[in-house]
């Protein structure tokens, strides 16, 4: 893959889903599609949350919760006030559920987020958080029927369990093509991408990279 496509900085390698605003590659379009309709078999309208997300949208996400304009959270999803923490914590705390521009596998066209809108409580809103997909949750059934079956369609969950990054029982990656992008990423790509843009805490961030990419990248 082209290196501004696995940055989130090109959009070439994207084509659309059938839900609009969201895109993948085409490869991993036809694997999803394909998940989606033994999913529709097994009585779940398996849909989109999230897909790509570009370089930009991620830069603002992190600016937005670097300067405390965005909600912030701790290991177990409650709020921080990003402004009472120093920089290095500032920037530990969001990489616990939020990728580093440039990072993100959502860049690749590989991974999305999803989830059964009619699981969903009247009234209910989304909040992609643990416990929706955990025993009691609303997204449970859904939760272990592609636990058990997805991995037929090419997928797995990078964030199965919490590690250095929280658990995202939400998110599939299309192994094929993911497994691709992840030995292409390197710190120096990334540190030349970041360097000439306007990330929040940007000296910390080029100065801790090699224990970023250890800790929440190659986990």
């Amino acid at each position: 893959m082209m290196s501004a496509c696995l940055l989130g900085l090109d959009e070439r390698h994207l084509v659309p889903l059938a839900e609009p605003g969201h895109r993948l590659q085409a490869e991993a379009r036809a694997a999803f599609e394909a998940l989606q309709a033994a999913a529709a078999g097994a009585g779940f309208h398996l849909a989109p949350a999230s897909s790509f997300r570009g370089f930009d949208r991620q830069l603002a996400i992190w600016n937005g919760k670097f300067e405390g304009q965005r909600p912030l959270l701790d290991a177990h999803s409650r709020p921080l006030d990003a402004l009472t923490l120093s920089e290095p914590e500032r920037i530990h705390a969001i990489l616990r559920w939020s990728a580093l521009p440039g990072t993100s596998r959502h860049h690749w066209g590989t991974d999305l987020d999803v989830y059964d809108p009619t699981l969903l409580p009247s009234g209910g809103k989304l909040q992609l958080e643990p416990w929706e997909y955990e025993t009691g949750g609303y997204f449970h059934p859904l939760s272990q029927w592609l636990n058990a079956n997805m991995g037929r369609f090419g997928f797995y969950l990078p964030y199965a369990v919490a590690s250095g990054v929280g658990a995202e029982p939400w998110h599939l990656s299309y192994r094929p093509l993911a497994q691709h992008c992840e030995r292409q990423l390197t710190p120096a790509l990334v540190a030349e991408a970041l360097a000439a843009r306007p990330i929040s805490g940007k000296t910390h961030i080029l100065n801790m990279l090699d224990e970023i990419f250890a800790r929440y990248i190659y986990h």
